[in-house]
């Protein structure tokens, strides 16, 4: 097993924690206040349709549908963030059920030939789909789709409370359900840290990485429908930074290979630089240089959010009692 996967089984035992969830208003919408990601619903997969239009249909034949779309089905109409798509259940010769329309926005209308339909409506990665059946005669109610969608901003510190840079920072989330070949279906990768994600409420699977060798911690989180939940996830691991240098303070040596060892033998990291920094995992390595054919080591140990510079020594240190021959 590589040293990833166990730090990655390790920080199961971490938790996120959730420091604040807040109900989502109509007239003081938070996701607002983020950034934005432009992505369309998870299912279905509008890429998956061909789209054609109504333009031979005679507009005497045509009825107006007003739908709009709740994050809950207590909440107010949504206003915006929205997009909608409509489709003819009859697949086309290219099988694939065709877009008849679409809009973008809040709440919408279509003019629509009696007949019988799928409406899909997409707020971020959340989605909900309905049937719709439009008369030939007759009053046709405003047509309501509940998202039972939520929000979540995801965040991590190193030790207690010390900040990760967010370049160093990458969070991806996966469903909560175990499929039967042992994966978890992925739901998004590569967000960035402070961005809101709009998801289905429900339970989701989050893996975070700090750095790229093995500081992964894993929290399954809840999002509630009609709220945003902000999640700081502690990572226990730090940043180090390793010198080969002939005396303690001294320069680093240039051209310097660089393998660094967990307690278990296994090799989590390589570099050549006269000042490789790593992020790792809480624990200890042991730090190997090479330089101009000479090998030099030392046992180090990485404690949750002490980030530290560590030297290795071209010679031992004297002991003391040749200090005092001297």
């Amino acid at each position: 097993m590589s040293p990833r996967s166990t730090a990655a089984r390790i920080g199961l035992l971490f938790l996120a924690i959730v420091s604040a969830t807040a109900p989502i208003r109509a007239e003081d919408d938070p996701f607002a206040n983020f950034k934005q990601l432009d992505t369309t619903a998870k299912m279905p997969k509008l890429n998956a349709f061909s789209a054609t239009g109504l333009a031979n249909q005679p507009a005497a034949d045509l009825r107006e549908i007003s739908m709009e779309a709740k994050l809950t089905s207590e909440g107010q109409p949504m206003e915006e963030g929205l997009s909608w798509r409509v489709f003819s259940p009859i697949p086309g010769a290219d099988g694939k059920l065709p877009l008849v329309a679409s809009a973008e926005g809040g709440s919408a209308r279509f003019q629509l030939a009696p007949g019988d339909y799928f409406v899909n409506v997409a707020f971020g990665r959340a989605g909900a789909t309905k049937k719709l059946f439009v008369p030939q005669a007759g009053d046709v109610n405003k047509q309501v789709l509940v998202l039972d969608a939520g929000g979540i901003v995801l965040n991590a510190v190193s030790g207690p409370d010390v900040r990760i840079p967010p370049k160093e920072l990458s969070f991806s989330i996966y469903s909560a359900e175990v499929r039967d070949d042992g994966e978890r279906g992925l739901v998004m990768a590569d967000v960035d840290p402070g961005t809101v994600v709009r998801l289905n409420a429900g339970t989701y699977h989050v893996v975070s990485e700090y750095g790229d060798v093995n500081a992964v911690i894993r929290a399954d989180i809840q999002v509630e429908a009609g709220k945003l939940t902000e999640a700081t996830i502690q990572h226990r691991a730090a940043k180090i930074t390793l010198k080969l240098v002939a005396d303690t303070g001294g320069e680093a040596l240039a051209d310097t290979a660089w393998s660094i060892l967990a307690s278990s033998g296994d090799i989590v990291g390589e570099s050549v630089s006269a000042f490789p920094t790593m992020v790792l995992a809480e624990g200890t390595y042991t730090a190997i240089a090479k330089n101009k054919d000479k090998i030099y080591q030392r046992d180090f140990t990485v404690e949750a959010g002490h980030n530290t510079e560590v030297e290795v020594l071209m010679k031992a240190p004297k002991a003391a009692e040749d200090v005092e021959a001297d």
